[in-house]
């Protein structure tokens, strides 16, 4: 990412703004920079496949979920956040995830610039080519700021996506265990 073209932009868009009243513009450039390229940004830098590392373990085992794990993403439409909680399950076949990388998978697609729906297809698919499990159902729910500060202006509406492979897709008692498990207190 180019730091300095963007510090120009932000120049140039606090300029159409015209005189404010507010204070300490001098660097908001740099700030505004630094955190894109460092932070909303950041997965642009990062391959989720190499994060998702696993470890060897017999098949036939029950199924696997992180429920709640935050996320933050920007919107590719409006470049304003929204944010909200994942769910990753998966049924193990002979690779089983270290349960910390699952998040990190999920920040490493969040951390671009996204829609839900692309976000959601992109989580699974990483989890899918990866561990290579029976089947994949992950789930987001997302409050968007670019519908509740802006357009309708809906505060606390949430979209929920939903992307299944394998089993998941294929067995609806199988998804119905999964989903039986995040309304057992997934909020």
């Amino acid at each position: 990412m180019d730091r300095e073209k963007m510090a120009a932009a932000i120049r140039a868009f606090l300029s159409g703004i015209g005189p404010t009243d507010a204070e300490g513009l001098e660097r908001t450039p740099d700030r505004v920079a630094q955190a894109w390229c460092d932070d909303l940004l950041s997965g642009y830098g990062t391959d989720p496949a190499s994060i998702l590392t696993w470890t060897a373990v017999a098949p036939g085992n029950g199924p696997v979920l992180v429920r709640q794990i935050s996320f933050a993403s920007i919107c590719a439409h409006h470049l304003l956040p929204f944010f909200g909680l994942a769910h990753v399950a998966y049924l193990p076949d002979e690779r089983l995830a270290g349960l910390s990388k699952i998040g990190r998978v999920v920040d490493a697609h969040a951390r671009r610039l996204q829609t839900q729906e692309r976000l959601t297809a992109a989580i699974a698919n990483t989890v899918q080519e990866v561990l290579a499990p029976r089947g994949v159902l992950v789930i987001l729910r997302a409050e968007h700021t670019c519908m509740s500060l802006r357009g309708v202006r809906k505060e606390q509406s949430e979209m929920v996506t939903v992307e299944a492979r394998g089993v998941y897709l294929d067995e609806p008692a199988r998804r119905a265990d999964v989903l039986s498990l995040l309304r057992d207190g997934a909020g």
